[in-house]
């Protein structure tokens, strides 16, 4: 049985792998310090005998290195999110992303595992206009958290080529889907849009609308995790994958979407206006992201554009009203 070490596997992104990994007969070890994880994402897998979880911090070498004790493959997802966020706080962003990161490259070298992947960011192309996103091509970053996952990039092919470490990051594109998190002033866009329709007020966009993003679905993320930790393909390893579906989505689209599915389950939501506001500091216009490196190097194949992953997102948070 290979056993995997997610960080934040209590979150969004990390309990999905979890769960995912659990049900084709892995030994999953989840770490989480439960600032931006919850509990109610992973009871389900207490009970299973090929599930640990270690409650601990990134910022602890010690806790790292007691989580990647017979490890064969870490997925690393601990991260503080959020563009906002780091603008407020730059000092923990820094500690958690890029200390943190370090913290998990040194215990995965000392505790030799096979591979790590890890959680990039289409933040990293800054302010590089030139669409689509290519892995090759990128900016100045414009925020504090776009500086510390351009670090994460810089430390893994550090690694890599010091200590022949195997290390591959997923530029995460805008993901969404069922447990993403509806609370707090850092929720993403699209699980706060579906609460707030949901509960019959009238959500926010920041700006005009036009912004674009190439929303991808949690599904999307579960298959790159997979293809980037199995991968057998000499060329594919050590180096950085968009992972995206290739299409890019504005805000006005995005919320006319989660209405339209919204309105299938209550009618009176097709009436709730929307606002606007002043646009985000460090928010970039428009993201969109050439998947071709993944689809050669990985074998990638999104499963789901936006309206699929939409559809079945909104189903999940209809389902989970009570959690909203």
């Amino acid at each position: 049985m290979k056993a995997i070490l997610i960080t934040g596997g209590a979150g969004f992104i990390g309990s999905n792998l979890t769960e995912y990994f659990l049900n084709k007969g892995y030994f999953v070890r989840c770490l989480d310090n439960f600032s931006t994880g919850y509990k109610h994402n992973i009871e389900a897998f207490l009970s299973n005998s090929n599930y640990e979880l270690l409650e601990g911090d990134i910022r602890d070498l010690e806790m790292c290195k007691k989580a990647v004790k017979n490890i064969d493959y870490v997925l690393h997802q601990a991260a503080l999110g959020s563009v906002p966020r780091s603008v407020n706080d730059p000092i923990t962003s820094n500690e958690v992303n890029v200390s943190g990161f370090l913290n998990m490259l040194v215990a995965a070298r000392d505790a030799g595992v096979k591979r790590m992947v890890y959680a990039a960011s289409s933040s990293t192309y800054g302010d590089s206009e030139s669409l689509p996103k290519v892995e090759d091509v990128i900016g100045k970053p414009l925020s504090p958290y776009a500086v510390t996952k351009y670090v994460n990039e810089l430390y893994a092919d550090v690694f890599a080529k010091t200590y022949g470490l195997e290390i591959i990051g997923l530029r995460y594109f805008n993901v969404f889907g069922r447990r993403q998190n509806t609370r707090g002033a850092y929720a993403a866009v699209i699980p706060l849009f579906t609460k707030l329709l949901i509960q019959h007020e009238s959500p926010t966009i920041n700006g005009t609308g036009e912004n674009s993003r190439d929303f991808t679905y949690i599904d999307n993320v579960i298959q790159m995790n997979e293809r980037a930790m199995l991968s057998e393909n000499a060329a594919a390893v050590n180096t950085v994958y968009n992972t995206a579906v290739g299409d890019r989505t504005n805000l006005n689209q995005l919320v006319g979407y989660i209405k339209e599915f919204l309105t299938e389950y209550d009618s009176d939501i097709a009436n709730i206006e929307i606002k606007y506001g002043p646009n985000r500091v460090g928010d970039i216009p428009h993201s969109l992201a050439s998947v071709d490196k993944a689809k050669e190097l990985l074998g990638y194949q999104p499963t789901h554009v936006i309206r699929e992953g939409l559809r079945e997102a909104v189903s999940w948070y209809w389902d989970h009203k009570e959690m909203l």
